[in-house]
């Protein structure tokens, strides 16, 4: 598995290995081992999966320390535009965000680690997203960012007239006034 950095430290994408002949593919999403050689020390512990529909938004989310998420995210069917968001109060990327294409096609994987907000946008007729996540859902100290926040000006390529966003999603403050108790490493 190749490991791509981006211009967000922590922010990386994962390229997999994969193997196709006439019967199909195979390869490795997975694999506690290699990322421990290349430094990245992590015990997921769930595991999360979602369909959506063209045109869904989904996020900014995130979950305040101690129970904040690493999340390996990876798409089984369709394609969605993932973003991570950088919300490490003394990280000097503090504010930027990076978003990568992910596909059942490209099979690539972003590693969105704690401290970041996340988010995602269907560009497919429907999409299967899955993803790992370091710690446990935990309702009390989740949180979320405006996905439309203008200090952002995040482009989710879709239009804003076909964003499905959930009511929930709709009630997230600007990331000025959002909570964030994150220290830059």
């Amino acid at each position: 598995m190749e490991i791509l950095k981006t211009e967000i430290p922590d922010l990386l994408i994962l390229k997999p290995k994969v193997f196709e002949d006439e019967r199909g593919y195979f390869f490795e999403s997975y694999n506690e081992k290699n990322l421990a050689d290349h430094d990245i020390l992590i015990q997921f512990v769930q595991d999360n999966q979602s369909k959506s529909s063209f045109g869904v938004i989904r996020g900014l989310h995130y979950q305040l320390a101690p129970y904040s998420q690493t999340k390996l995210v990876r798409v089984l069917e369709g394609e969605i535009l993932d973003v991570g968001v950088d919300i490490r109060k003394k990280s000097p990327t503090f504010g930027k965000w990076y978003s990568h294409k992910l596909s059942a096609e490209n099979k690539e994987q972003m590693l969105v680690p704690s401290g970041f907000a996340h988010g995602f946008s269907v560009l497919s007729k429907i999409a299967v997203v899955f993803y790992k996540c370091d710690k446990l859902y935990h309702p009390e100290s989740e949180r979320g960012i405006m996905y439309n926040d203008p200090e952002l000006c995040i482009d989710w390529e879709i239009e804003p007239e076909k964003a499905i966003i959930s009511a929930k999603d709709k009630c997230n403050p600007f990331l000025k006034d959002a909570e964030m108790n994150f220290i830059s490493k």
